[in-house]
């Protein structure tokens, strides 16, 4: 029987983990998520781009643009931006998630990669730099050590002016999941660490109809703090 009470696992210490140690050459975070793969592209295909995106789409850069797709799953935001004309690169570090989504978009154009954060060691050695990096619903399957590298190495991936887009996660983890329910400010706060500007903080319900999830979104920019808002 499921709990009705939300598994928020603890900020400090090591957190109840029963599939910690199911499989060790997969990120922690990711145990569980190839054996569901077919199962999850229904869920994630789902809903489109357009509403996952709506209150953040204006502060993403027009097309022609480098586009960085972090655990892009099935591929479904990655296909909407190929489809704008973006140059789009998914990075998925689960094998099952990217066979369905090479299957279910073969001909949008992304370049697939597999790697995973905290140190994304693949994109970290080619070099490149994007001119906007998405991380949906990825953040809340790092461990609190696991944060500032990953910050750090996303960072490094923004080109000058550049912006992150990044939700997190709010409510009771599913069952044989490593999920963390952390509050806005600590990402905030170690985004500015690394140079990263808050540009937008919004918050909005779950798009699958889960009553007790909810989520933040984050935008961030790389460089020059933006002036306040006009009053």
């Amino acid at each position: 029987m499921r709990s009705t009470e939300p598994i928020r696992p603890a900020e400090s210490g090591r957190p109840a983990d029963p599939t910690r140690l199911a499989d060790p050459e997969r990120p922690p975070g990711t145990v569980g998520y190839g054996e569901a793969a077919e199962q999850l592209a229904v869920q994630y295909e789902s809903v489109d781009f357009a509403e996952v995106h709506r209150s953040l789409l204006h502060l993403y850069p027009a097309a022609p643009a480098a586009v960085l797709d972090i655990g892009a799953g099935t591929g479904r935001d990655a296909a909407a931006l190929a489809a704008l004309g973006h140059r789009v690169t998914a990075v998925e570090p689960t094998p099952e998630l990217r066979a369905v989504g090479a299957r279910l978009h073969p001909r949008a154009g992304i370049h697939w990669i597999a790697d995973a954060l905290p140190d994304l060691p693949e994109l970290t050695a080619r070099g490149e730099q994007y001119d906007l990096v998405l991380v949906t619903a990825v953040w809340m399957h790092l461990a609190p050590a696991e944060r500032p590298p990953a910050m750090r190495a996303v960072a490094r991936l923004l080109a000058p002016g550049a912006r992150l887009a990044l939700t997190l996660r709010h409510g009771p983890v599913p069952p044989g999941r490593r999920m963390f329910d952390l509050p806005p400010d600590r990402t905030t706060a170690l985004a500015e660490a690394h140079g990263l500007h808050l540009l937008h903080q919004g918050e909005r319900s779950d798009l699958h109809a889960r009553a007790d999830v909810s989520w933040t979104e984050l935008v961030f920019q790389r460089g020059h703090r933006p002036p306040p808002p006009l009053l």
